[in-house]
């Protein structure tokens, strides 16, 4: 059943859930979404990195101090 006012709007008969029928609607969502998780990737990623260099620096750290009281 179409929703009034709407073309690519169909109303599910048995669940009563509105669907939307565009492809290319459904693509550009799809896409979105995949930009959306590639950023949320490379933000973990970058923390990941940071973390690991802030390590890296205070094993560093450790080491010279280590040689200055050897």
């Amino acid at each position: 059943m179409k929703v009034e006012g709407h073309a690519n709007l169909n109303r599910d008969d048995n669940s009563n859930a509105i669907i939307n029928t565009s492809n290319s609607e459904y693509n550009n969502y799809i896409s979105l979404r995949n930009k959306r998780r590639q950023k949320s990737n490379r933000i973990d990623n970058m923390e990941n990195e940071l973390k690991d260099l802030k390590d890296d620096i205070n094993e560093i750290k450790n080491l010279l101090r280590a040689l200055s009281n050897g």
